[in-house]
């Protein structure tokens, strides 16, 4: 089965562009809210790694927009929502962009100041790197990114706040989980139903931030490297092997959706419709600037030029 009829077929996908959601990650942040409640008295979210944006759509539809309806709220009650990424993304209604490298610790300070110096109550990071489909790999340079969103959430979330991001669920799991563990008391990996079960993505859930006493976020990095290593020496070892015996960490691993419903990896009959022919519906939003687009334009101004040779070779 082809790409195309596969994705028609994708209850998420199709769900997803019926109501409006730029992507099918939309339900995966939906399911991990029906099973966590995590929107409940947020009234500052930031949305790292947030184009194209349907995790900020249903942050503007959860938070800001209801808050707009209400009669009694006034414009400086109404939640501040920014969202991150280096890509531009078309506008979402109640949701501040930045463009911005989450990596870098000033992209937090421009966060703060769109707060008027006050910290968010919820940080949500569905970033990914270019998967390679090497597991090992991509669940490295992953929790690399968690760490780089980390760094941004200590900088910016407040004690008690809660820290939502994807994870590649893999062999050192164990130690991205006793590292958000420092931070934050309560964690818990989540696979929401919309994710399907041939990926290994997940979603750490983390509550109730509370950095380590005398915690100074520009010591990040060197805390998490002591982690990394049973002596704490410099002869950092980046691997979880050594957690075993007295040090074994068992993790909450928590399905959220409901069971009962569409299975993501599941293909579903179409619709039947009175004209007799499905008709797909294009996507809600395209990417504004998507990077492979020039790689596609080489591509194709590539192959047009050996159809040019192949053409004189032929002519002569």
């Amino acid at each position: 089965m082809g790409k195309a009829s596969r994705d028609k077929r994708d209850i998420y996908y199709r769900k997803a562009k019926e109501e409006g959601w730029r992507a099918r990650s939309a339900f995966k942040l939906l399911q991990i809210d029906e099973e966590f409640n995590i929107f409940e008295g947020v009234k500052r979210v930031v949305d790292l790694c947030a184009a194209p944006g349907s995790w900020s759509q249903v942050l503007s539809r959860k938070l800001y927009l209801p808050a707009k309806l209400s009669q009694d709220s006034r414009d400086d009650e109404l939640p501040l929502i920014v969202a991150i990424d280096l890509q531009p993304m078309a506008p979402i209604e109640g949701v501040i962009q930045v463009q911005g490298d989450i990596t870098n610790a000033r992209t937090a300070e421009v966060v703060i100041r769109h707060f008027d110096g006050c910290k968010a109550d919820l940080v949500v990071c569905d970033g990914a790197p270019d998967v390679t489909g090497l597991h090992d790999m991509d669940e490295f340079v992953q929790s690399q990114l968690i760490l780089a969103g980390l760094t941004i959430v200590t900088h910016v979330l407040r004690e008690g706040g809660k820290f939502i991001a994807k994870i590649f669920r893999g062999k050192d799991t164990s130690l991205l989980y006793c590292q958000l563990k420092l931070f934050f008391p309560v964690v818990t990996f989540a696979k929401p139903k919309s994710s399907r079960n041939s990926s290994i993505e997940a979603f750490a859930v983390c509550e109730n931030y509370s950095p380590p006493e005398g915690f100074n976020p520009k010591d990040l990095h060197r805390l998490l490297e002591k982690v990394g290593s049973p002596s704490g020496m410099d002869d950092i070892d980046c691997s979880s092997g050594w957690l075993e015996g007295p040090n074994k960490v068992y993790i909450p691993f928590l399905a959220c959706g409901d069971l009962s419903g569409y299975d993501s990896d599941r293909s579903y009959p179409l619709p039947k419709v009175a004209e007799g022919t499905y008709q797909s519906l294009d996507p809600v939003q395209p990417p504004i600037a998507p990077p492979y687009k020039r790689a596609l334009e080489m591509k194709k101004a590539s192959n047009h030029g050996i159809k040019e040779l192949e053409k004189l070779s032929l002519d002569s």
